[in-house]
């Protein structure tokens, strides 16, 4: 009998969605690690995919992290297997041109909270669930970029003290830390998460890639370097199919048919 996968993605009007799909929790090991990785490299490639969006088949969970009972179980050389992979997905996301969407409705723990904090964007539903980086109780720190990635979402102090007491909170307290992006009725979520990324993949994706680049990479830049990446993204796409199209819309008042080139 051939085991079902643990991670699928589907390609509808230009989004690819990513499902976690691991009772009872999406815990990592390495076996979902690597179709993560698969599915995230199939989306950076495919042309036809605008936006990304990460969701879970669960209930009551988006991805608690690693399994702590397998993590404790392993030797030292296999959980460093699964951590590396875990960094190579993380990566692989946040250096991505397309913008990706963690569509969050339930606990999201540890390396699943990492996984969120490399996607662009997090949307999460309301609900009786939790979001953290308890890492310290078992004498660990986030090794899957928690730190650096938590500390540039809610600032130094914040970051720290979600860290250092391993404590979580509810989606109502991390949307007032600016953890989430939005907040959403459960009933809504998936449908307003699905038509803000939709919205998405009919603008223009070149434009939108020279966004998340500028953005991303001049946060770490000084004002002076951060303009100069900022003028050498912009200038070329005054050539491009898309920025003619969005001249000719204006003036005409239509919606404009971008077609990433």
């Amino acid at each position: 009998m051939i085991a079902p996968d643990k991670v699928t993605l589907n390609n509808e009007s230009g989004i690819g969605t990513i499902t976690l799909n691991h009772a009872p929790a999406n815990a990592y090991d390495i076996d979902l690690l690597q179709q993560l990785e698969n599915a995230v490299l199939e989306a950076n490639e495919n042309g036809e995919i605008k936006v990304v969006m990460i969701e879970s088949a669960l209930s009551k969970f988006f991805c608690a992290g690693a399994d702590i009972k397998t993590f404790g179980a392993n030797d030292k050389a296999t959980n460093q297997i699964l951590v590396q992979q875990a960094r190579s997905v993380a990566e692989q996301i946040s250096q991505s041109s397309k913008i990706y969407i963690a569509a969050i409705e339930g606990h999201t723990l540890g390396g699943g909270l990492e996984l969120a904090m490399a996607c662009d964007l997090r949307f999460a539903a309301e609900g009786d669930y939790l979001l953290g980086l308890p890492e310290v109780k078992l004498g660990l720190i986030p090794g899957n970029g928690g730190t650096q990635r938590l500390l540039r979402l809610i600032g130094t102090s914040q970051a720290l003290d979600l860290m250092a007491t391993g404590r979580s909170i509810n989606p109502k307290e991390a949307l007032d830390l600016g953890l989430v992006d939005r907040l959403i009725p459960a009933a809504r979520h998936r449908e307003e998460t699905l038509a803000f990324a939709r919205s998405l993949a009919e603008g223009p994706s070149l434009a939108i890639a020279a966004i998340k680049r500028s953005v991303n990479e001049g946060a770490h830049l000084s004002l002076r370097e951060g303009l100069a990446l900022e003028k050498n993204l912009v200038d070329p796409l005054y050539d491009t199919e898309d920025a003619t199209e969005g001249y000719a819309a204006f003036t005409e008042k239509r919606q404009p048919q971008f077609k990433g080139r």
